[in-house]
């Protein structure tokens, strides 16, 4: 490419311009159109890595790294350094090294500048090197090579490997800017990264150049401003010992100072106009920033770099709230509540938009726009979140909601509460009447009251009737034998729209009086119980629709055991290859028969099955193959699934004669009673759910063919590509005026498999985000972040769940799809749905992120009566794989190891090294 340029300065540098400049030149040149104080500077383009490049022998490497794990640490550092050793040793044509040579002027700094960094939702920070106070022409073109080599640094590498960027796609330009021999330099964040409030920068400072905060190698002072008024809202002194400062030849070096600690190395005006500064910057993106500042002899403030602070969690955002102006919201996760960790599809959230839009109106608030949702919907990064800032400010709302909390998402109950003194969120509704009478409008209609009565009175009366809802809902439910597109699509909006949520008031009664017994026998007990003992009675719960699937497919794995070759083509085979081979019809009989028989019943449910777009069980049942070959490992016939119900029943059945005979007399029978009619109607809380996602199942399958019908019209490539576009989306397509199925039609014709490309490539960022808070507000503060100090000593707590005490080898899990627990090890996971159940029937114990006492992982383990600890802040990073961690069931907490190499550790990305003048950001 002869016309491509080799060198360009910052002005004639745009957004545009990034895959021949890179992200930091990027932009650089992006701060400078817009009159920010950046030091001028030019860029030596990605051309100029290229032609180097081609000469250089990459290829093998590259094919190598293409099939390299990312798992595989030292087959990835060894291929970076044969990468590096071909760039350095590469020859530099001489136009090239002339253009580069002509660049030197003055001390510069020489910056690493990839097309793979500063991106929107990857920064890459310290990936790549930078070179400071370089002078000369030679000098300068060292550092150019250097900073080529260093797109093959083995973290760079490593990191490239681990966010699945293609190695062949980057490329690297080179910054080369003037020096700022800075007196004072640091980095400020415009939006609190560690809280996620935004307008409030965080300002690092330390004397000399800004090598010394950002490689972390100086306590720098601190300052947290509020930019709406510009008070400095915090300020904490650092020591300050180290500067980094330039060398009159070139290079840095670091020498110790005799700063005061106690006083400040930047005045109060100076953290004004910083924080006036980082206003303006992250009002020209739009978004918060990371950016690096100094601050030369003369006083003058320069801005050296700019980023995306891409570990924040977005605000949640729905139309209907963009406009207000009502003070501070608060915002519930549903992903949390629900056990979802994954974003949604965008059809999934289309579904739960209907279904809210659907309890709205119940609770006699109906929307005008349904396929819009209730107006406490939002959304963001893919996750759907409640708007409970009325709740909150209610009497009613602040009474009802923690207690639900507390048995469903016990942490998030703990963060709510720590909201209630806060004046923005005050109790403005005092009044219980308003709830009231929705309440009784909504109990009589659906006769909950009397439904109540009679499940306490006749348990056998409530389980018929949950049986005849099933049947009486899975043939209404039956597909449509003939229908157009746009009469499917009106099925799906009109049954989640509206028909739907009435299953939740239906089957209610069942499992509310249930707990309402389990609430009755904790009062008259009081003191009489401790703690852990009510918990053994919901041991082994007859009538909970997972833990009877759980069984229906041990009882399988069992019948599959007896046939040997069967059982060994499950042991050996790929789950993949095994699900292919059941679509086809080719899996032995008694392997095929069964698992068609579990699907028959269970095959409408799925990992993170409240997902309408995600894929059904019955569709690929790779992840059931994979766990019924689980349980032909499992060998020791007292950790059998039935042999440990059994167990648990008994155990429940001892502890109630026990706790009645404790408190005797007549309170002693009447708490035998209620405990007795607590086992019998508790485990019905799973029926409303397995309903519910049987309805999703079924309008799955009508989507699906409306997706083929798209297909058909060339709008979609797959039926599945559906569930990447909306309701609205979809109808808007089917009822579009009709084009011609041709490549060369209108751009329009394109739009679908635009949006599907694009929501594809967001749902693979968004299932590496590692952190989901539970309740944030819309000046993106994470109230438990503020609240939550890191674990002391490896000690971490949480909700306790399931009684007992273990001590094990962990395995963090973050996808049960595939996953494989050894008997005994203790499960740290994010969260559950049904779909990670059958993980528990070989753990010893359980540590969860989220859920409270009464959440489904919660239920199951002490069903399968392993110790258990839910509501765990961040305990799949601070616990890793192998680690030996103890799990106090009884008291909540979670102990880890804390022997040399039980944890892994590592430097801190932007870490200096490398040598004197070089630095990673």
């Amino acid at each position: 490419m002869p016309d491509t340029p080799l060198i360009l300065k910052f002005d004639d540098i745009g957004a545009d311009t990034l895959p021949l400049v890179g992200g930091k030149a990027a932009n650089l040149g992006v701060l400078t159109s817009a009159g920010l104080p950046v030091p001028p500077g030019l860029c030596v383009t990605t051309e100029a890595y290229r032609r180097v490049t081609e000469r250089a022998g990459l290829d093998d490497v590259l094919d190598a790294l293409a099939v390299t794990p990312a798992s595989d640490v030292t087959a990835l550092n060894e291929l970076a350094r044969r990468a590096r050793e071909l760039v350095l040793s590469a020859p530099v044509p001489d136009d090239i090294a002339d253009a580069v040579r002509r660049s030197a002027h003055g001390p510069v700094a020489v910056r690493s500048s990839a097309t793979a960094e500063d991106l929107p939702h990857a920064s890459f920070a310290g990936q790549q090197d930078t070179y400071l106070n370089v002078v000369g022409a030679d000098a300068v073109l060292d550092a150019v090579r250097r900073c080529w080599a260093s797109l093959w640094t083995d973290r760079a590498v490593a990191y490239r490997a681990a966010n699945g960027i293609d190695h062949r796609t980057v490329l690297l330009a080179v910054v080369i800017q003037e020096m700022v021999q800075s007196e004072i330099a640091g980095v400020m964040f415009t939006a609190n990264p560690v809280t996620g409030r935004r307008h409030e920068a965080v300002i690092d400072a330390s004397p000399g150049l800004g090598e010394a905060v950002v490689s972390g190698a100086v306590n720098p002072d601190h300052f947290v401003v509020d930019t709406a008024t510009g008070r400095i809202t915090e300020r904490r002194p650092g020591d300050k010992r180290l500067a980094v400062r330039s060398l009159p030849g070139g290079g840095v070096e670091r020498v110790e100072t005799s700063t005061s600690a106690e006083r400040s190395c930047v005045t109060d005006a100076q953290v004004r106009a910083l924080a006036e500064l980082g206003g303006r910057v992250e009002g020209h993106y739009g978004a918060p920033q990371d950016t690096e500042w100094a601050v030369d002899a003369d006083g003058t403030l320069w801005l050296t770099q700019s980023r995306p602070i891409t570990t924040l969690f977005p605000v949640p955002r729905h139309s209907a709230r963009d406009a207000e102006t009502d003070g501070t919201r608060i915002y519930f996760s549903v992903n949390v509540a629900q056990g979802v960790y994954a974003p949604f599809t965008p059809m999934g959230v289309s579904a739960f938009r209907l279904l809210s839009s659907a309890a709205a109106t119940l609770f006699g608030a109906p929307v005008a726009d349904r396929a819009s949702g209730a107006p406490q919907i939002a959304e963001a990064a893919g996750r759907l979140f409640i708007d409970v800032t009325g709740l909150v400010r209610s009497r009613v709302g602040r009474m009802i909601m923690p207690r639900l909390l507390d048995v469903m998402e016990a942490r998030s109950a703990v963060v709510l509460r720590g909201l209630f003194d806060d004046p923005r969120f005050a109790v403005t509704q005092r009044s219980v009447r308003p709830a009231l009478r929705r309440f009784l409008r909504i109990a009589t209609r659906f006769r909950i009251p009397s439904h109540t009565v009679r499940a306490v009175l006749s348990p056998a009366s409530a389980h018929r009737r949950a049986g005849l809802l099933e049947s009486r809902l899975r043939s209404r439910l039956a597909p449509l034998a003939e229908a157009t597109p746009l009469e499917r699509l009106d099925r799906v909006e009109r049954v989640l729209g509206g028909q739907a949520i009435t299953l939740v008031p239906t089957v209610v009664p069942g499992p509310a009086a249930g707990f309402a017994m389990l609430g009755l026998a904790a009062r008259l007990l009081g003191d009489h119980a401790k703690q852990g003992e009510l918990s053994t009675v919901l041991r082994g719960l007859p009538h909970n629709v997972t833990t009877e699937m759980d069984l229906a497919l041990w009882r399988l794995a069992e019948r599959i055991r007896a046939d040997r070759s069967a059982a060994s083509l499950l042991l050996d085979t790929p789950a993949a290859e095994l699900a292919r081979r059941f679509h086809d019809g080719s899996l032995p009989e008694a392997v095929d028969r069964g698992l068609r028989d579990f699907l028959s019943v269970y095959g409408s449910r799925a990992v993170a099955e409240i997902d309408l777009g995600v894929p059904r069980w019955s569709e690929d049942p790779t992840h059931i193959i994979g766990v019924l070959a689980n349980y032909l490992r499992l060998e020791d016939p007292s950790l059998a699934p039935d042999a440990v119900f059994a167990r648990g029943a008994a155990e429940a059945t001892r502890m109630i004669r026990t706790l009645g005979s404790r408190v005797g007399g007549p309170r002693g029978l009447v708490v035998r009673f209620a405990l007795g009619r607590a086992r019998a109607l508790a485990g019905l809380r799973e029926l409303p759910k397995f309903l519910m996602v049987t309805v999703l199942a079924a309008m799955r399958a009508e989507l699906r063919t409306v997706g083929a019908h798209l297909v058909g019209l060339g709008l979609l490539d797959s039926p599945d590509d559906v569930f990447l576009v909306t309701t609205r989306e979809v109808r808007a397509a089917l009822t579009a005026p009709s084009r011609p199925a041709d490549p060369a039609a209108p751009a329009g014709r394109e739009t679908l498999r635009a949006l599907v490309s694009e929501r594809r490539e967001d749902a693979v960022r968004e299932r590496g985000r590692r952190h989901l808070p539970r309740i944030v507000l819309s000046d993106g503060t994470e109230p438990e972040a503020v609240a939550t100090a890191a674990p002391v000593d490896g000690a971490m707590t949480g909700t306790p769940a399931s009684a007992g005490v273990v001590t094990g080898v962990a395995r963090v899990v973050l996808d049960p799809v595939g996953a494989h627990l050894e008997p005994g090890e203790i499960l740290v996971c994010p969260s559950t749905d049904p779909g990670w159940t059958p993980l528990f029937l070989t753990a010893g114990g359980l540590v969860m992120e989220m859920g409270g006492a009464n959440s489904h992982g919660a239920v199951v383990a002490r069903e399968y009566g392993i110790p258990a600890v839910v509501g765990v802040a961040r305990a799949t990073e601070h616990v890793v794989t192998g680690q030996v961690i103890t799990v106090d069931g009884t008291s909540g907490v979670v102990v880890a190891a804390s022997e040399p190499g039980s944890v892994a550790s590592g430097p801190a990305p932007g870490a200096a090294g490398g040598g004197s003048s070089a630095i990673r950001r």
